[in-house]
């Protein structure tokens, strides 16, 4: 019997994984997922996440929970060799191991990009996985707390300072959640007043949001200039040494919470340790059948899609375009990948992947969102709850739509909890002293790299 090994549990992994466990028939291969997290992220909930108002492990979706016929290791891929047909696995504990395969899929995903700024890697927090985006909000109540105790003055103004780094639909996302949960914020803290709270959103080109036109962007930067935040385009931030941002527009400010969200970097594993082929950009090279390799020169038994493979965008007027690197097209390129599987296995061709956008949508807050397809453009309101919409229904499994349902009911009626768990990154502190112990700052989450 055959072995399937896939390399990642992300998006495209997952969905490859579990269509596959319910399109083989019985001994027509073996599945084996390869992954140091046991559980999917799905990332659009990040921004929700963050402000509470979706529960964070709503967000992750367990892989042994769902994925039944399939062998999970836990563990990170370091290594593929496959001329020889193995990978090698570094798990959580003990030493590394060698796995066997007959056919591989390489999903691994991407890694946070990071750039060499003077205290980014000491000071700042990503947002690709739960953790990132617990501590996150964890960080930003805390604050709150720290800051009703004092009095106005450059301390109190640091801890009611959130900088933004990077203007995709991570940044603009947790941005406008950030700055919606911290203003519904001063609600319970009268000791705190609006005009103190400095929300930073910094971009080094001419425009935020990419992927909708000019107007709606423009529309976006008034929006949230208009809640209070600062948007700062054409602006790199040169430092951020002890929290003190440095832009090269000439601004300095204090901030207590920086989010760095610039973008996706190639897979450090796929771009380095690996003898399968890569692009100029570390990127897996896939045909538009998500086999690895080239049209002349396709790769047997490897297969490729998600953040870490360069798959042909077939439906983009402009040659040689590739899919850009999101949810709408990891997932079905995980589904398709899987049916290509069985045909190539049952002596079919398999088929290309072609998808044609079903537009744009982003949430900027409670009740504040943007959609756009083609010229249409929905704003504000109607626009948040098709984000919801959406999302809820692209969730996969009906028990995570069932319990990300509920918590959006409950907040109707009760809104967002405001609790701070931050001390649950110190579980020792009240044990150690005797429980007589002072609270202390939050201690920054370093960004993981994918498996």
């Amino acid at each position: 019997m055959r072995t399937i090994l896939v390399v990642g549990g992300g998006y495209a992994g997952f969905y490859t994984a579990w269509k596959l466990e319910k399109k083989l028939r019985r001994g027509e291969a073996r599945l084996v997922l390869v992954d140091p997290r046991p559980y999917m992220t799905y990332q659009p909930f990040l921004p929700e996440v963050l402000a509470g108002s979706v529960e964070a492990r709503h967000a992750a979706v367990s892989l042994r929970r769902h994925l039944r016929r399939t062998k999970i290791v836990a563990g990170a891929v370091t290594r593929i060799d496959h001329a020889n047909r193995s990978v090698t696995v570094s798990p959580a504990q003990g030493p590394e191991l060698e796995l066997g395969y007959d056919i591989i899929v390489v999903t691994a995903g991407a890694v946070t990009r990071q750039l060499a700024v003077p205290g980014v890697a000491d000071q700042a927090i990503g947002m690709k996985h739960v953790e990132e985006a617990v501590a996150i909000r964890d960080r930003l109540l805390t604050a709150f707390d720290q800051a009703s105790a004092l009095e106005p003055g450059p301390e109190r103004q640091r801890l009611l300072t959130v900088t933004f780094v990077g203007g995709g639909f991570s940044g603009v996302e947790g941005f406008g959640e950030s700055l919606s949960l911290a203003t519904s914020l001063l609600r319970s803290y009268p000791e705190l007043d609006a005009s103190e709270l400095r929300f930073h959103l910094v971009e080094a080109r001419n425009r935020i949001l990419p992927e909708v036109t000019d107007k709606p962007g423009e529309w976006v930067v008034r929006s949230l200039e208009k809640r209070g935040g600062r948007v700062h385009l054409n602006s790199q931030v040169l430092s951020a040494q002890d929290g003190h941002v440095v832009l090269s527009t000439g601004a300095e400010f204090d901030s207590e919470l920086i989010v760095w969200t610039v973008g996706n970097g190639a897979n450090p594993m796929v771009r380095n340790h690996t003898d399968l082929p890569i692009d100029e950009r570390g990127l897996l090279t896939v045909r538009a059948d998500l086999r690895v390799g080239t049209e002349e020169h396709p790769v047997e038994d490897a297969w490729g899609a998600g953040d870490d493979a360069a798959v042909p965008d077939l439906a983009s007027p402009h040659p040689g375009a590739a899919t850009v690197p999101n949810a709408q097209h990891a997932v079905r390129q995980g589904k398709l990948l899987a049916k290509n599987i069985i045909a190539v296995l049952r002596g079919r061709e398999p088929k290309p992947y072609v998808h044609h956008s079903l537009g744009t949508v982003a949430t900027l807050g409670l009740g504040h969102g943007i959609f756009q397809y083609h010229r249409i453009v929905v704003k504000g309101l109607p626009a948040w709850l098709m984000h919801r919409g959406y999302h809820v229904l692209a969730v996969p499994t009906w028990e995570r739509k069932i319990r990300v349902l509920a918590v959006w009911l409950t907040a109707v009626f009760y809104g967002r909890d405001i609790v701070s768990l931050a001390s649950v990154q110190h579980p020792r502190d009240a044990f150690t002293s005797g429980g007589d112990v002072a609270p202390r700052r939050l201690e920054e989450v370093p960004s993981e790299p994918a498996a």
